[in-house]
């Protein structure tokens, strides 16, 4: 709700041993109930559509011979935060929340390999292959760390692993709607269903693939027609043609298979025991409306199944917040993009309170 106040409710996050956070740490998230306005300046707008400057690369960092990943950053400042996008999206998924954060902070975005204008990735695009990439990222684009992860979706599990496997690279993560996980231990049915539809899926986006093969997508045959139908609604013609235009390639069906083929891997199980997150402080936003389309017999089940997840992610640190985004899809960066900024500034302030 740009220009608006978000509404949200915030719990305290238990840690592992039982404590919660100190009084003056909880009191940081006072700031998640106040409008990002009142955080950065009353003069910052958010935009409504995507600009067309994404209809284009931003820079092009060189991570690996003969890769490049498009990494688009704005803002200056001591600070660096870092959005990791949910399942085969890119960076146009934070066209809202960017310029928020860059009022005070350098915050960058980033198309994961084969999306956007990314050269595509060796196979399999899993979550070790995502960090690997993260990581030289981060490190061929010098950007400042330790930094903030963002992290939507899919995009939560590679912070998550990413966090784990470089600590002193993150300051604090903000998890935007992390799905559940290991759904079939309580709703076996809905879940044999959804593995049925993958199949249907991966058959799909296979189709697709030949057909990018063949050079068939940018004129499809009708058979065809729905490997590049619809345009996003909030972008205009010609950044609708740069996302289109990607999608005519078969590197963006290989890499996009491959990802969904990881997805149902790691949405098949549980958070590992093993999973620790120490000290780093995180917060779960979460979102009212993700199974607002669920038949009414299965959405509490679907949310129970997420709110569990959401508190095994929870437990791995003992600096952790829970906060449930009213009036919210699974996207809250589109929906609510205030509550993610207000969420990455209290993290921003704790830092720096720490480090005095």
């Amino acid at each position: 709700m740009p220009g608006g106040s978000p509404s949200c409710r915030t719990s305290k996050g238990k840690a592992v041993d039982g404590k919660l956070w100190k009084a003056s740490q909880v009191t940081l998230w006072l700031f998640l109930a106040s409008s990002a306005h009142a955080v950065s300046g009353a003069t910052i707008h958010v935009p409504d559509h995507i600009p067309d400057s994404y209809a284009q690369a931003a820079t092009l960092v060189t991570i690996a011979p003969g890769r490049t990943l498009n990494l688009r950053c704005e803002g200056k400042g001591t600070q660096t935060v870092l959005l990791e996008a949910g399942s085969h999206a890119d960076t146009t998924t934070w066209f809202k929340v960017q310029p928020l954060l860059a009022s005070s902070v350098k915050v960058c975005s980033y198309d994961r390999a084969g999306f956007g204008f990314s050269n595509e990735g060796p196979l399999p695009r899993n979550l070790d292959a995502e960090v690997a990439d993260l990581h030289a990222l981060i490190q061929h684009a010098s950007l400042k760390t330790p930094l903030v992860l963002v992290g939507h979706s899919r995009g939560s599990n590679i912070a998550r692993l990413y966090a784990q496997r470089y600590p002193a690279d993150i300051s604090g993560m903000v998890l935007v709607d992390p799905p559940a996980q290991d759904v079939a231990s309580v709703a076996p049915k809905w879940a044999r269903e959804e593995d049925q539809m993958n199949e249907q899926r991966f058959a799909f986006i296979r189709e697709c693939e030949a057909g990018a093969e063949k050079h068939q997508l940018a004129s499809p045959p009708p058979a065809l027609a729905r490997c590049v139908a619809g345009s996003n609604p909030s972008a205009s013609a010609k950044v609708n043609a740069a996302i289109v235009s990607y999608k005519y390639e078969p590197a963006f069906w290989r890499t996009l298979r491959s990802e969904l083929e990881d997805n149902a891997v790691v949405y098949g199980q549980p958070v590992s025991p093993e999973e620790t997150l120490g000290a780093l402080p995180v917060v779960v936003l979460r979102a009212s409306d993700t199974d607002a389309d669920a038949p009414a017999d299965i959405r509490k089940t679907l949310e129970a199944a997420r709110d569990k997840t959401q508190a095994k992610i929870l437990s791995t640190t003992t600096h952790g917040q829970h906060v449930m985004v009213d009036h919210a899809s699974h996207d809250i960066q589109l929906d609510q993009p205030e509550v993610v900024t207000n969420a990455v500034t209290s993290l921003l302030k704790e830092a720096t309170v720490s480090a005095h």
